[in-house]
């Protein structure tokens, strides 16, 4: 009996593990091909080429093959907003444990599958949520000072009033879901609804930047009015 090495190919150039996955696919007779598939047919492990590539989507495009049917019918949108969910639920960055029903509306897997690996599912959730956070001034204290005393009809807005889900989740995660105000908190206090809201009112002249925000819940919140405290 002859026995031989199997190249792993995990030192190999980005070209030779592209080419082994055009290679695979063709294999099989297909323009793509899945992880389960390459782990049968390829030369190299499917994690070497997740590490590589940062996901499994990302080499078969570098690799120019078409997506593989572990893509169809979830939306990376999707599945962020499902971090974003479960993130919420339990008040803090999710573990891997507990990416699981009912906390969650898809596995653990499927991220893996997606990007790679939890952690990198992570990354990309949170460049995902800082996307579309504007530049942030390094004088918006003086700029607050200076709002309150010369606002008027006629000032030239940098931001929109509302405040988008991302940046609303954005400000929850910064103030550790929990009320500025009173501390109140649906970890503690189950039924305690938060809102974020301006710290300097819009109405004043307040920016819909981060800076600008703060977490209140509901009784502070409407108790807040449109008055602001100096």
């Amino acid at each position: 009996m002859k026995f031989e090495l199997v190249d792993s190919l995990r030192g190999a150039p980005d070209e030779t593990l592209l080419e082994d996955l055009r290679r695979s696919a063709k294999a099989i007779g297909r323009d793509t091909i899945t992880i389960a598939e390459y782990g049968e047919v390829g030369k190299a492990h499917p994690c070497t080429i997740q590490r590589r590539f940062g996901s499994w989507p990302k080499a078969l495009e570098l690799a120019g093959l078409q997506p593989s049917r572990s893509k169809i019918g979830i939306s990376d949108e999707e599945l962020f907003e499902n971090i974003k969910s479960l993130w919420i639920s339990v008040g803090r960055q999710p573990r891997y444990s507990e990416v699981k029903t009912p906390l969650s509306l898809f596995s653990a897997g499927t991220y893996e599958k997606r990007f790679g690996s939890w952690s990198k599912a992570l990354r990309e959730f949170v460049e995902w949520v800082n996307a579309d956070s504007p530049n942030q001034s390094t004088n918006t204290d003086e700029e607050l000072d200076v709002a309150r005393t010369t606002y008027n009809d006629s000032t030239k807005r940098r931001s929109r009033r509302e405040i988008s889900d991302r940046q609303r989740f954005r400000i929850l995660v910064r103030d550790g879901f929990r009320c500025k105000a009173c501390g109140a908190s649906p970890l503690n206090l189950p039924g305690t609804e938060l809102h974020v809201d301006h710290i300097l009112p819009w109405s004043k002249g307040g920016e819909t930047i981060d800076e600008n925000l703060e977490t209140k819940c509901k009784q502070c919140n409407l108790g807040k009015g449109n008055a602001f405290i100096s």
